[in-house]
């Protein structure tokens, strides 16, 4: 049903996990824990998988935290649960407030965990290639900074993303990425294809947290696309060509 980092297990002040897609009650090609919500899946069945979700942290059901991503490089602070219907529009949260998880929803961009756990502050960020191009790394990292985080403390830790040899891009995204990344060549491998390259996204956002200052980084090294029993990913749906796919929830919280 989870996954936990071991470079944010040590600390009781922290709650964390990566869902799989096991566990739940949704089925079809949202089987079995969907947690996404723009999904089209019978809406009860993301409100049962969320509120196990939110028991397995140790919270109450309404205490998990959501936004409408939209792939850009914007950060709320969050002091408390919103409606989910008025979720902000960003693609990253800060707190400090004990007992609220921030989840990020994602099927095969990289899901993000920070956690300052001496400061007390945790951060959540979704970062497809056009978060981490534009900056939403170094975003989180200035919003945790203005909760009291130092970041020569924050642990951060990438989740279950897409790999290299499961990610085809095309010649726009190689001229865009080589226009707006200088240097960023060697996350481009040869492709299959001529005028493709195959990208390293994992290895591009691990590097955009060392340049943010991150001393302790780490990933679980676990490619969605590669392992459909555990995890959703909207490319492997694509080339499927099926109707819809589920949401993986990556969380974490301060104990209440």
């Amino acid at each position: 049903m989870f996954l936990e980092a071991p470079e944010l297990k040590p600390f009781p002040t922290i709650r964390h996990a990566f869902f799989t897609r096991e566990g739940g009650v949704s089925e079809g090609v949202y089987a079995s824990l969907n947690g996404g919500i723009g999904s089209s899946d019978r809406p009860e069945r993301v409100s049962e998988n969320r509120a196990r979700m939110c028991a397995h942290l140790g919270l109450p059901e309404g205490r998990l935290v959501s936004l409408y991503q939209i792939h850009s490089a914007d950060v709320v602070t969050v002091e408390a649960p919103s409606p989910l219907a008025e979720r902000p529009k960003a693609d990253a949260m800060v707190t400090r407030v004990p007992g609220l998880a921030l989840g990020i929803a994602t099927a095969d961009c990289g899901p993000i965990l920070f956690a300052d756990p001496e400061n007390r502050v945790v951060g959540a960020a979704h970062s497809g290639w056009k978060g981490a191009l534009g900056g939403v790394v170094a975003a989180t990292v200035t919003a945790m900074e203005a909760l009291g985080a130092e970041r020569g403390r924050i642990v951060a830790v990438l989740g279950p993303t897409i790999a290299q040899n499961s990610y085809e891009v095309g010649p726009d995204f190689i001229a865009r990425f080589s226009r707006e990344a200088p240097g960023g060549e060697r996350f481009l491998a040869p492709g299959t294809r001529e005028g493709h390259a195959q990208f390293d996204l994992p290895g591009f956002i691990l590097e955009r947290l060392r340049e943010a200052g991150i001393a302790r980084t780490a990933s679980v090294g676990l490619c969605t696309y590669a392992d459909p029993d555990r995890f959703y990913s909207f490319r492997r749906t694509t080339h499927r060509g099926e109707s819809d796919y589920g949401r993986l929830i990556s969380a974490i919280a301060l104990a209440p």
